[in-house]
């Protein structure tokens, strides 16, 4: 019993270094087969919740690929789940001097079952679209939760506070309001999505919003928030912070690429793939936001 127990840590090693990645990954990755389901029409292919049919719990041939893909992602809830009872468990005896591992983790676990309920409403819903935005959101949070989890391992709870130089003094506000930015980016993606023709189902409602306006007015936060993170990026280089130089510069590429993923599907129809990529992209820009964010607060002196 007691080789079992010591099996768990008392300070951060490999193994919650390895946990604290793996929530990183499963929580990208069940956005990435959220956005599949909804991609290929598959949202109602298990037509209830929680079973996937009035009498059966899992999918059954009758429902054929659909039933296959929508069931799949409900048994990927599972993995996460068992990934975070192990990473909160492997956090545990730690509990007393890294209470912020503890207090995230358990965060984490929580918002699990958040997940799977918002998702079983969004599907007795009828895939509503506010409920499927919901749930995004929700996900979204689980991964900026999961870049603090890592974040922290890496470098500890010791008493932080934020960076203020005479010459880069600003760098901060202008990174909080690049972030203020990318979550209006993210909710007028999720308005946008509401409003197209990627609805999960084929008989799913829309939100009834102009697709066109809201593919306008979904790209000038992006743009502006771009034009923040190269400021930072400069302010960052001109006062030779280079952690913090090389988390905007993660920023600046992801955005990059998400801004380009966006013009080309706007302008080509919003192919599957394309949409896919982008949302992956928007967990991506979300964790490197909250990863520059975390490097802007250095240990206090």
């Amino acid at each position: 019993m007691s080789a079992f127990v010591n099996w768990f840590p008392t300070a951060i090693d490999r193994k919650v270094r390895i946990a604290a990645w793996t929530t990183w990954v499963v929580q990208i990755l069940i956005v990435v087969t959220g956005g599949a389901v909804r991609l290929t029409a598959s949202g109602l292919g298990c037509p209830t919740w929680p079973t996937c049919t009035e009498e059966s719990l899992v999918t059954t041939p009758e429902m054929g690929i659909h039933g296959i893909i929508e069931f799949g992602n409900r048994l990927l809830t599972f993995v996460l789940v068992i990934v975070a009872v192990v990473t909160f468990a492997l956090v545990f005896r730690m509990r007393k001097n890294r209470k912020d591992l503890f207090w995230l983790t358990l965060l984490i676990g929580l918002g699990i079952p958040a997940q799977a309920v918002i998702g079983g409403i969004s599907v007795l819903m009828q895939l509503n679209p506010y409920v499927v935005g919901l749930h995004f959101i929700v996900s979204i949070v689980m991964v900026v939760l999961s870049t603090m989890l890592v974040f922290r391992v890496y470098h500890g709870n010791a008493p932080r506070s934020w960076i203020m130089t005479p010459l880069v003094g600003t760098l901060p506000w202008v990174v909080w309001v690049a972030a203020v930015f990318q979550i209006a980016t993210i909710i007028l993606g999720i308005l946008t999505t509401g409003s197209g023709p990627h609805a999960g189902d084929a008989d799913a409602p829309r939100n009834g919003l102009d697709g066109g306006i809201l593919q306008t007015l979904h790209s000038y936060p992006a743009y502006v928030a771009v034009g923040l993170t190269l400021l930072a990026l400069v302010l960052a280089v001109r006062g030779s912070f280079i952690a913090e130089r090389n988390a905007l510069l993660i920023l600046l590429v992801v955005n990059a690429a998400q801004i380009t993923v966006g013009i080309i599907q706007a302008r080509t129809g919003l192919p599957p793939l394309l949409v896919g990529i982008h949302m992956l992209l928007a967990c991506l820009v979300a964790s490197a936001t909250t990863y520059a964010l975390l490097n802007l607060r250095k240990p206090a002196q």
